[in-house]
């Protein structure tokens, strides 16, 4: 799937077949469904692609202490983007993987 397939996917009910749980989760934060997005980070909390996106989410919900700390724990530092250009990489980079 291309990034833009995946942002087309935004203007449906349900992620795309056959999404990684780490790409449903951006689809969900794509959509402004955060506790969904975030539901998933936190299923498999201690693995570093799931902390990772979990350190996102709190820096969008704007608690950067607790960004922070996944962050860490993902081993990556907080991003001196923007929230779209880290949405935008993140994807990119599950696209790539998956």
């Amino acid at each position: 799937m291309t990034y833009e397939a995946f942002q087309q996917s935004l203007s449906l009910d349900t992620p795309p077949a056959g999404c990684s749980p780490l790409l449903e989760a951006l689809w969900h934060d794509g959509k402004e469904d955060w506790e969904s997005a975030h539901e998933i980070a936190q299923s498999a909390e201690g693995t570093k692609e799931y902390d990772r996106i979990h350190a996102y989410l709190h820096r969008k919900e704007g608690d950067q202490w607790n960004a922070g700390y996944w962050y860490r724990r993902a081993g990556a530092t907080m991003p001196s983007v923007s929230l779209a250009e880290e949405w935008e990489s993140l994807v990119r980079h599950h696209l790539e993987i998956s």
